[in-house]
């Protein structure tokens, strides 16, 4: 399944804003990343038509079980990689930021050597 960079920062959006609240409406997700109104629907359309996300007759929004993995995957790499560069002495805000851009692009390979790097060696987790 070929979802873009965009594509999974709007699923990262939803999981993060479902573990708020119940109710994820399309507009939660635009405020959240600054996106516009026709930005946000036709991504919403597109993640529908892939099948990672469904919407009800009210425009709730709630990840299908591949959405969820999907989410929970690049979740887990921004979460992993900010750690990776706090560590190294970089800014949170920075660490953050660089991780968002990184996580979509890093291959599996290199992602888990430097999860299991931060399992061994990071004394928070």
């Amino acid at each position: 399944m070929a979802v873009q960079e965009s594509g999974e920062m709007y699923l990262e959006t939803i999981l993060i804003l479902s573990q708020k609240s119940d109710r994820v409406r399309a507009i939660d997700v635009g405020e959240a990343l600054g996106y516009s109104k026709p930005s946000v629907s036709r991504a919403m359309g597109l993640l529908r038509g892939e099948g990672l996300i469904e919407v009800d007759d009210a425009g709730y929004i709630t990840l299908t079980k591949t959405g969820k993995e999907r989410a929970e995957s690049i979740y887990d790499r921004h979460t992993t990689l900010t750690r990776i560069f706090q560590l190294l002495g970089v800014s949170d805000t920075t660490a953050s930021e660089d991780a968002c851009r990184i996580e979509h692009y890093i291959s599996e390979e290199t992602f888990l050597a430097i999860k299991d790097h931060l399992r061994r060696f990071d004394k928070k987790k």
